[in-house]
């Protein structure tokens, strides 16, 4: 098992340089960069729909003539050293493969810089922005499991029954209607919409949370999250309630359930003690990545619809406006999180089942 950490370790690198440099030359394309929105602002222009044909630039250096000619759109009757300022301040005065070079040797030291327009470091914005993605990650991870899998065995016990059928056809409901549309009609239902006005629409706590006693700030967290947190859960425990029955009725009907059947022991004692550790092999090995996806994706939909400011957000804000730290920064952190996860996961699959042996095979 050590070489295989070992070479799992090594291939992050080379993976997390291939996902970055990806990253980078297609940002090297896209229209609308920093400077071109600081020239939009300047000459009240709309920056949106500019169209680039060559990364961030449009013109080249007037060599013959002397004369600089406007590299970007909208920059006529700007001042030339202006526009090298511009540059040099958002690094763009260097070639791109240097850009890139000093960007992977400044993440390599977990220096990830400040964003461009918010003046703060990438480090203290993510930080700042985490209590909304551990709020809504955590939680949804926790009870998305907790319903999953009881519900998933019941199931595969109880397969065929009416209480199955019935399950399934609000799981598949669950799945199929978007996240975003359960939490409109929460809105509408219970926060002041047509209906009932029970639940805030704003924030992860109240104003005044920092004057309220540790029960009533426990019971304020937990008021402005409810709808939040359901909304998400609902969409995101069908995968796993389903995992778990398959997996279950799979191993019911193996031939190791029929031989503890016919040596007398219950029911119970066959389902959990011998079914539930095979059946839960590919659930449990699959906690890490559910807690990576559910905690820094960030559900930009449900920020946006109950007024969170979560990492979701602000890597929506950051690519809508450019800011190119913010961008790689998360980029970087979030890749860097899912391969380290990806090999605790294989970690975990040989302390639920010690057969599994990695170092047997390739990587």
């Amino acid at each position: 098992m050590g070489g295989y950490i070992l070479r799992r370790l090594a291939l992050i690198i080379p993976t997390l340089v291939g996902i970055m440099l990806l990253s980078f030359i297609v940002v090297q394309f896209a229209p609308g960069g920093p400077v071109e929105q600081i020239i939009a602002e300047l000459t009240g222009q709309d920056s949106s729909g500019d169209r680039l044909t060559g990364g961030n630039e449009i013109n080249s250096f007037d060599t013959g003539g002397g004369e600089l000619s406007s590299r970007y759109r909208g920059a006529q009757g700007l001042d030339p050293e202006f526009i090298k300022k511009l540059e040099a301040q958002f690094g763009f005065d260097k070639p791109a493969h240097e850009r890139f070079l000093e960007m992977m040797w400044n993440y390599a030291r977990f220096d990830f810089g400040e964003s461009f327009f918010r003046n703060e470091s990438v480090i203290d914005l993510i930080i700042d922005k985490m209590p909304v993605s551990i709020s809504l990650g955590l939680w949804v991870m926790l009870l998305s499991y907790g319903i999953s899998i009881p519900l998933g065995i019941r199931k595969a016990v109880s397969d065929g029954s009416t209480f199955d059928i019935w399950t399934s056809a609000i799981i598949i409901v669950g799945y199929a209607v978007p996240g975003f549309l359960f939490g409109i009609l929460l809105i509408v239902l219970f926060a002041g919409g047509s209906f009932l006005d029970w639940f805030p629409l704003r924030g992860i706590v109240s104003d005044n949370w920092d004057q309220l006693s540790w029960p009533m700030k426990i019971i304020d967290y937990f008021w402005h999250m409810a709808l939040p947190i359901v909304t998400l859960v609902l969409s995101a425990f069908a995968t796993t309630t389903l995992l778990t029955k398959n997996s279950f009725i799979d191993e019911i009907r193996k031939q190791y359930v029929v031989t503890a059947r016919a040596k007398g022991l219950t029911e119970q004692r066959v389902l959990y003690s011998h079914v539930f550790r095979n059946a839960m092999l590919i659930v449990i090995a699959g906690l890490p990545g559910a807690f990576i996806s559910a905690f820094f994706t960030g559900a930009l939909l449900i920020e946006t619809i109950f007024s969170l400011d979560g990492l979701g957000k602000m890597g929506y804000d950051a690519v809508l406006k450019r800011d190119y730290p913010i961008v790689f920064g998360t980029l970087y952190i979030f890749s860097l999180m899912g391969l380290l996860i990806g090999l605790v996961s294989d970690l975990i699959y040989t302390w639920v089942d010690p057969r599994i042996d990695f170092d047997k095979r390739e990587v």
